[in-house]
């Protein structure tokens, strides 16, 4: 059984943040856990323009807890208001942007599970890295 709080997460490899302030990720669970899946809390901040993420290696699962963000599918242009309570599935390896309104909270589960030494490429996109 594993048992971890963010705190215990502070000022470890688990708590990434972007270089350029646009977001911030907590790994709570990891490729290393051996479990078929990855969990995160990212908070992306208003104010802040962030890339264009595309996880073609992964689906992403993203449910908000907080804050209000406005989500673009790249790849169509269709637009689409998230608040919380409200989850996206890219399920087809979306081309996409978020844009938040305000300081926004995800819980955000990966498959395949990112093993927290993944960056984003020129494209947006995480390498697929495995444990060994």
């Amino acid at each position: 059984m594993i048992v971890r709080s963010f705190e215990d997460l502070e000022g470890t490899e688990r708590h990434v943040k972007s270089e350029s302030g646009a977001w911030e990720s907590r790994r709570i669970v990891l490729a290393r856990e051996k479990v078929g899946f990855s969990l995160h809390e990212t908070t992306v901040y208003a104010g802040a323009e962030p890339p264009m993420w595309w996880y073609a290696n992964h689906i992403e699962a993203a449910l908000c807890v907080q804050g209000e963000s406005e989500l673009t599918n790249e790849e169509t242009g269709e637009k689409h208001l998230i608040t919380p309570g409200m989850m996206y599935l890219l399920d087809g390896h979306e081309r996409h942007t978020l844009r938040p309104k305000s300081d926004s909270r995800f819980i955000c589960v990966f498959n395949p599970p990112v093993t927290g030494r993944e960056v984003h490429d020129g494209d947006g996109v995480y390498p697929l890295l495995t444990e060994e």
